[in-house]
Parts: C-alpha cells; sequence; structure tokens
C-alpha cells in the first residue's frame, strides 16, 4: 500500500509559480510511474504530467513548456514545477502512482493522494 501526500498547493496571481511536492510512504516509489493530475469544480479529473521509471516524462498540450514533472527516488518524493501560471490552471490538484505503466486515465493509477488546491488570480 502506497500513501501519497501532496502539499505546496495555494493562491498565486497570473504568471507567478508554485512547486507541488507528493511524498510517498509504504513503498518505494522507484518502481512506479508517478502521474499529476487536476480537476477544477464541474470538470472530470484531467491528466496533467507524467514521469517513468527512467525519469522519461509527458505533459498535457494545455501546460506543455510551463509545467516540469521530476522525481527524487532518495526522497520519496515527486514534483511538479508550475510556472506561468493562468487562471485556467486553477484546480485541485491530486498526484497518482501506476504500477502498470504509462497512463493518461485515471484507471491506470493504483493509488492517489488527497489533492492540493491551486487557485491563479487574474
Amino acid at each position: 500500500q502506497v500513501q501519497l501526500v501532496e502539499s505546496g498547493g495555494g493562491l498565486v496571481q497570473a504568471g507567478g509559480s508554485l512547486r507541488l511536492s507528493c511524498a510517498a510512504s509504504g513503498h518505494t516509489l522507484s518502481t512506479y510511474v508517478m502521474g499529476w493530475f487536476r480537476q477544477a469544480p464541474g470538470k472530470e479529473r484531467e491528466f496533467v504530467a507524467g514521469i517513468s521509471w527512467s525519469s522519461n516524462t509527458v505533459y498535457a498540450d494545455s501546460v506543455k513548456g510551463r509545467f516540469t514533472i521530476s522525481r527524487d527516488n532518495a526522497k520519496n518524493t515527486v514534483y511538479l514545477q508550475m510556472n506561468s501560471l493562468k487562471p485556467e490552471d486553477t484546480a485541485v490538484y491530486f498526484c497518482a502512482a501506476s504500477s502498470t505503466g504509462w497512463g493518461f486515465n485515471v484507471r491506470t493509477y493504483d493509488y492517489w493522494g488527497q489533492g492540493t488546491q491551486v487557485t491563479v488570480s487574474s
């Protein structure tokens, strides 16, 4: 069983930056593909970024060039650096772990954190 805890969310003005962290316990993250998702009010949860065991990365088109996902296996932590934030980035951000591999669908992921709120003001 993997427990995931996100942190680093908050209120920021458009154009600003935030770094989200996802700390894991219960199992080493090095054997999982990790993903960040987000969910805005009234919308479905959507894929934001993913990172493989070997640190290959993939991004949603809406965040490409602005967000960076990374992992520190020694700290059992995954990060999401978010730059040039826009009001449309406002959402609850979730990290997730997959034991089966890459996926843009929520069903691919076995474990989820509780989420952290990101609010971008215009």
